[in-house]
């Protein structure tokens, strides 16, 4: 299993449905950049400049948005999950 460390996060992507309209498939083109998925990992924070600890607000479990440009795809036991700083999550999702 994958452990995030300092102030990064791991998300695994939700599984996003295609729409339909009749038989003609209906592109989501918000989907391009940006991905929801949960946070199943999050360091507990890092140091600033200043040397004062700054600890992670967010909390495993969470539903989140983050860019899909600037982050990282692993893939561990035949699942892909993405990797950013804590920084990058756009939203929480609360539904």
């Amino acid at each position: 299993m994958l452990e995030a460390v300092f102030n990064n996060i791991i998300v695994k992507p939700r599984e996003e449905k295609e729409s339909t309209y009749g038989s003609i498939l209906v592109p989501d083109l918000g989907i391009e950049n940006v991905f929801r998925g949960t946070i199943v990992s999050i360091g507990e924070g890092c140091y600033s400049e200043t040397r004062n600890f700054v600890p992670t607000i967010l909390k495993k479990g969470q539903k989140v948005v983050i860019p899909i440009s600037g982050t990282e795809i692993i893939e561990d036991d035949g699942y892909v999950y993405w990797i950013c700083p804590e920084n990058h999550v756009l939203a929480i999702m609360h539904c």
